[in-house]
């Protein structure tokens, strides 16, 4: 299973219908499924302080976790075995997004040495533990401040490839089929 639609279709038949209270988002990339759904806010008596909606919120999630938990893992294993990917899962509830355990995946790279002065700067001022976390916490402020660049870039990706799809079908003999390695 590799095409999105064919992978959310699955989703929308194999997840119950009273768990989330609408149509979860669902993101998907090389290595890794998450599945990110809308929990109805709790409700709390009228006047409510900020601290006790606040702490209704995580007790709504907490909830959820709790009780959908051998039933996440269920669809996560059947969803893994399908995909080959890994599968998180999370949840929204007012202004709060909680996911519970996501992939961690290793990212090579090779930086030169003012790349590694700017990673390495974040780590002796205490921002980061790690030129790991330095890095991840660099491509967290990017993604931050350039998410509608990054959404039009992925947006002109999805139409090259359909573009792609609906070229002719590359024989063995063409060069553009050839293996390059």
């Amino acid at each position: 299973m590799t095409d999105n639609e064919t992978l959310r279709g699955w989703l929308t038949g194999r997840l119950p219908d009273d768990w989330f209270e609408s149509e979860p988002t669902v993101t998907v990339d090389r290595d890794e499924i998450l599945i990110l759904g809308r929990l109805p806010l709790p409700q709390t008596a009228a006047g409510a302080s900020a601290a006790e909606q606040a702490a209704a919120v995580r007790g709504r999630i907490k909830g959820f976790r709790e009780d959908t938990r051998d039933r996440r893992i269920t669809i996560a294993r059947e969803l893994e075995h399908r995909s080959g990917r890994k599968v998180a899962w999370g949840v929204e509830c007012g202004d709060t997004t909680q996911v519970f355990s996501q992939l961690a995946a290793p990212v090579m790279t090779r930086l030169r040495q003012p790349e590694r002065q700017v990673l390495d700067t974040l780590v002796d001022a205490g921002v980061a533990r790690s030129r790991a976390d330095a890095l991840g916490w660099c491509v967290r402020l990017v993604q931050q401040n350039a998410d509608s660049w990054l959404a039009e870039l992925r947006t002109a990706m999805e139409k090259v490839e359909e573009v792609r799809a609906q070229g002719p079908d590359r024989t063995p003999d063409d060069p553009a089929s050839a293996d390059p390695t």
